[in-house]
């Protein structure tokens, strides 16, 4: 029987294949492509292709700039990190929502359903169509610019949907603030558990002479708290690994020196590369921080990925993080900006192999349920409601 067609709208998303840009809207995209046929619409960049297959998915990248070289607003890293890091990019801005807009007039009559990842720009865009779609809220496009025209045109966004999603209990509660009468549903995004090595433990693959290894992986961005974690090798006798790349990288670069090899950067790596990286490593950090701006963790898809690893994880309680890690059970919670209290906990567990083998044993259990099959099942039932 042939399957009904679904146009999946996003930002962020993989250039080229091995990319070292975040692939969770390619992975829910794979696991949907058992229940729809699946098309990807994301902004284009140069050196990548305008169309292709995907591991199986069907992409297309529109053109939003005159002159393509200059496409540079969403890769690498995300929307505002690259304007953070380059002011002059803002400018790019409403031609990114221009072409959105232009490509969905005339291909959205295509499709059976849509499902639109980020309120901005592909929620707010969408929401200007008589197309039934989902949109699902990730993190900062929930957060953040919660006033306003932006306000406004969110809650438009919100109040059109058929459905909304959100990848954690702590987006949930900022939905229902900005829009009381949406009720949104928790659905996260996961990850293949299968794909990690949880068995095979991969020794001194850092150098590191025998010394225990913490681990780091996300976008180097003030939010991601990873200066905490630096400030906390003062206390620990381990290396501390850090993968990814951002615009708070020199000043972290720089906190390290004193350091010295203490302290590596690996910059960014792709999925395959991450997989070796996890295996190598013995504990998993997520020191997440609240910023002023009211922004947080999403859901740390990172985290996922170090448990079905096998690591331990510290982490903040932050955002969605706390939607993940139970407290002493399968991983332990700590305040924000706390140093101190990050090396105690990572500590302890060095300390103490019963713990640390009891902690990797739940996080094992733990993570079954945020399996791309599963998580695909959920977000196909939803999907489909939808056009009833």
């Amino acid at each position: 029987m042939k399957k009904e067609k679904l146009l999946v709208t996003a930002s962020t998303f993989p250039r080229w294949k091995d990319d070292t840009e975040p692939r969770f809207v390619l992975d829910i995209s794979k696991a949907l492509n058992k229940y729809f046929d699946v098309t990807v619409l994301v902004p284009a960049c140069p050196g990548a292709k305008d169309k292709e297959i995907l591991e199986g998915v069907k992409v297309i990248r529109y053109h939003y700039f005159p002159i393509h070289k200059f496409e540079t607003l969403c890769y690498p890293g995300a929307i505002v990190p690259r304007i953070k890091e380059k002011k002059s990019r803002i400018i790019l801005v409403p031609f990114l929502f221009l072409g959105l807009w232009i490509n969905l007039l005339w291909r959205v009559k295509k499709y059976d359903y849509i499902h639109a990842h980020w309120l901005i720009p592909q929620g707010i865009i969408q929401s200007f169509f008589r197309k039934k779609y989902i949109v699902t809220g990730h993190g900062s496009d929930v957060c953040s610019m919660n006033h306003g025209i932006m306000l406004k045109l969110k809650r438009r966004t919100l109040k059109n949907a058929a459905a909304v999603t959100v990848v954690s209990t702590h987006l949930e509660n900022v939905v229902k603030e900005i829009c009381p009468s949406v009720k949104p549903e928790i659905i996260s995004m996961g990850c293949w558990t299968n794909n990690f090595n949880k068995d095979k433990k991969i020794d001194n693959y850092f150098n590191q002479n025998g010394k225990k290894v913490l681990l780091f992986v996300g976008r180097l961005e003030e939010r991601k708290g990873v200066q905490y974690l630096i400030e906390a090798m003062k206390d620990i006798d381990a290396i501390l690994v850090i993968v990814g790349r951002g615009t708070y990288e020199t000043e972290l670069r720089h906190q390290a020196k004193k350091y010295g090899n203490k302290v590596q950067f690996l910059g960014g790596k792709t999925h395959t590369e991450l997989k070796t990286i996890y295996a190598s490593s013995d504990i998993f950090v997520a020191p997440s921080i609240t910023m002023k701006t009211g922004e947080q963790e999403g859901f740390g898809l990172v985290i996922l990925e170090a448990m079905a690893s096998g690591l331990p994880v510290v982490a903040t309680n932050n955002g969605g993080i706390p939607d993940i890690i139970k407290d002493g059970i399968n991983g332990f919670l700590v305040e924000e900006k706390n140093s101190d209290s990050i090396a105690e906990k990572v500590n302890r567990m060095f300390n103490n192999q019963e713990l640390f083998d009891s902690i990797c044993e739940q996080s094992l259990e733990t993570v079954k349920q945020y399996d791309y099959n599963a998580i695909g099942k959920k977000y196909a039932q939803l999907i489909r409601e939808c056009k009833r």
